[in-house]
């Protein structure tokens, strides 16, 4: 049985909750496995700690919740001191090195790209930040496959909003690939 848990954490309007959702979408819809994705807020919308697990499974998925994911992303600092210690021995904890740095040794294997940093530079604002996070989770855990993602983009952006996503997508996965 294959199962790999995964939780993505940060800012409220990181847009973490929609790269969930697209990951989720990409393992259900074009993977042929079974996903759950669920999310929780801190106490404010925007800026307060925000939580997106998902679950991928080849069989049944009989709990939604993720207590030790295999994955985890912390893109803020406060969500990053909230939850590295619940990463699984031998997971990965990926960070981005603009908003978060590795401040205790996880038993993980610990990444840290400039995200970021890279995609404004490259793009001009951060609009599709959390494309480009899940374009680095994708090349560095190899759960689904690229395209499957940019079809779940295809189907829910279009024109200049689907050009950006596909390219924050290419983005995080050249900077994992660098790793």
């Amino acid at each position: 049985m294959y199962r790999h848990r995964l939780v993505f954490s940060g800012s409220g309007g990181q847009g973490l909750v929609t790269a969930a959702i697209v990951f989720a979408e990409a393992a259900a819809i074009y993977e042929d496995l079974n996903a759950v994705q669920t999310q929780s807020y801190g106490a404010a919308a925007r800026g307060g700690i925000t939580r997106a697990e998902i679950i991928i499974s080849d069989s049944r998925i009989h709990f939604p919740r993720v207590n030790q994911p295999n994955t985890l992303v912390c893109l803020s600092q406060e969500a990053y001191n909230a939850y590295y210690r619940i990463i699984r021995p031998d997971g990965l904890l990926l960070i981005d090195s603009h908003h978060v740095s590795f401040q205790q040794r996880a038993e993980a294997r610990q990444v840290s790209l400039p995200m970021y940093r890279e995609f404004v530079e490259e793009v001009g604002n951060a609009a599709a930040y959390n494309i480009c996070m899940l374009g680095a989770v994708l090349e560095l855990t190899k759960l689904v496959k690229t395209e499957s993602v940019l079809n779940v983009l295809n189907s829910r952006f279009s024109g200049e909003k689907l050009s950006l996503n596909e390219k924050a997508l290419q983005i995080g996965r050249k900077l994992a690939l660098q790793k």
